[in-house]
């Protein structure tokens, strides 16, 4: 089971099928999937690849989760991941995906955030990888406000992509660390 998280702005919950038609309408910004391969431009084949991963199967804790403005559930900013690397693993893939409307506002960060926590703390997972396209400024901001540093270049759909990992010995000594975290908490 997937827990549910919130921050003093967001409400990170389990993504449903009933969060598809949102998840289309934000694939369909071509900024927005600029630097990911997919079926974008078939609806048909659009909604059945987001259908596969949002019903899974992922190992328990693991999956989709829809970002929401907390107190405003019917919202939608977007979406998080946490789940075996193109969904066989072995390794677990953190990944985040935003309407452009939201973008800019420390949102992917934040939520990315309770997935991290979430990953060393609850799951136990010795590490997390995201792989991003090495042009995506933006997602490997996101990644080294994480934590993520650059560990090698993989193809990923015949296209180079950079691996960024966190193990979780980098992971305590980040804990270690830090001043003042963010309020978090999980609900579920």
């Amino acid at each position: 089971m997937q827990p549910i998280f919130e921050t003093n702005r967001l409400l990170v919950c389990p993504r449903t099928l009933m969060d598809t038609g949102a998840c289309m309408a934000m694939d369909g910004d071509p900024e927005v999937t600029r630097f990911v391969t997919g079926p974008w431009s078939n609806p048909v084949a659009h909604r059945a690849f987001i259908e596969q991963r949002t019903r899974g199967p992922y190992p328990p804790g693991q999956g989709y989760w829809t970002v929401r403005h907390r107190g405003d559930a019917g919202s939608f900013i977007g979406w998080v991941l946490l789940i075996p690397a193109d969904t066989i693993g072995p390794e677990v893939e953190i990944g985040w995906r935003l309407r452009r409307s939201a973008w800019g506002r420390g949102f992917a960060t934040e939520a990315a955030r309770l997935l991290i926590v979430h990953a060393f703390t609850t799951l136990n997972l010795p590490e997390v990888i995201a792989e991003i396209d090495p042009d995506n400024a933006g997602s490997l901001r996101v990644a080294e406000k994480l934590g993520l540093r650059p560990s090698g270049v993989v193809q990923r759909h015949g296209r180079p992509a950079l691996r960024c990992t966190l193990m979780a010995r980098e992971y305590e000594t980040m804990q270690h660390c830090a001043h003042g975290a963010g309020a978090a908490r999980e609900t579920g």
